[in-house]
């Protein structure tokens, strides 16, 4: 038996070159789940509060007392995201500002025993949490890349030890997306 599914195509705005994934999602997802799946997905930790923006309104959980924005625990992914090459808008961090552009790329037919949400598609790392921004992370590569730099030691030691802005693993996400909450970080 099939069901209809979403492929979408999500985007961190300014990234050059391009940090993005290529997901399938159930239509029917809760925008609060569907931010989840995102975490993951991307790569980020779930440390700060986040918007979807449909262009129209903004959602985002009650608990966040964000003003003038819905619910985001009583609305579907189908409800705001309805035809193919329509966008929305998904941001995490209001510090540092990560917007994402969320495109539905095709309503597609799918086993219903398939993994769902899964990734099909994706490329280089998401930049490390409060960096300061896409500013920030170009900053943080610079110095990261040149071993003479005065901060590159400092650097390395807040980013753990090392950080591959290349690094994406499909498989690494895909079993985090099998998890309870889709492998969402909960801090």
């Amino acid at each position: 038996m099939t069901k209809a599914v979403y492929q979408l195509k999500i985007t961190l705005k300014d990234s050059s070159p391009e940090i993005w994934r290529r997901i399938i999602v159930d239509p029917d997802v809760l925008l609060v789940d569907f931010h989840r799946i995102l975490q993951t997905t991307m790569g980020w930790t779930n440390s700060h509060l986040h918007l979807f923006h449909d262009g129209k309104y903004e959602y985002s959980p009650g608990e966040f007392e964000v003003e003038e924005t819905i619910d985001s625990r009583s609305v579907k992914l189908n409800e705001i995201l309805t035809w193919e090459n329509q966008a929305i808008l998904y941001e995490y961090d209001f510090g540092d500002g990560w917007v994402h552009d969320i495109v539905l790329e095709k309503i597609i037919k799918e086993e219903e025993n398939g993994q769902i949400p899964r990734c099909i598609g994706g490329e280089r790392n998401c930049p490390p949490e409060d960096c300061g921004g896409m500013g920030g992370y170009e900053e943080l590569l610079e110095i990261i890349s040149d071993p003479e730099h005065e901060e590159h030691e400092e650097t390395l030691q807040w980013l753990g030890g090392s950080y591959d802005p290349e690094h994406f693993n499909m498989d690494e996400v895909n079993e985090r997306l099998r998890q309870k909450d889709y492998g969402c970080l909960w801090l």
